[in-house]
């Protein structure tokens, strides 16, 4: 899937249970945040275009989400298998 996205974008905090996850930056900036089962950050990570780092695999059962940093920013994600909607234990609250 090809997502456009803009500063300011909000996604919830999320995680896939049954799928791993990957993600590459193909235009702009972004950080990939990963949060423990507390609600705590525990690590960013930059992906830009043109970088050393375009892209990250996200193990299934990871909390994350996303900071747009560039305008026009496009990332590639791509999950195993067939598209499934996020249930809503796997969206965390804050």
């Amino acid at each position: 899937m090809l997502n456009t996205l803009e500063p300011g974008t909000q996604l919830p905090i999320h995680r896939h249970l049954k799928t791993s996850e990957t993600c590459l930056i193909l235009r702009g900036a972004a950080e990939e945040i990963f949060y423990d089962d507390s609600r705590k950050e525990r690590e960013r990570l930059l992906l830009k275009s043109n970088s050393d780092c375009i892209g990250i695999q996200i193990s299934a059962g990871v909390w994350h989400g996303i900071e747009v940093l560039e305008s026009g920013t496009v990332i590639f994600e791509a999950k195993d298998g067939t598209y499934e909607p996020i249930s809503t234990e796997n969206i965390m609250n804050i």
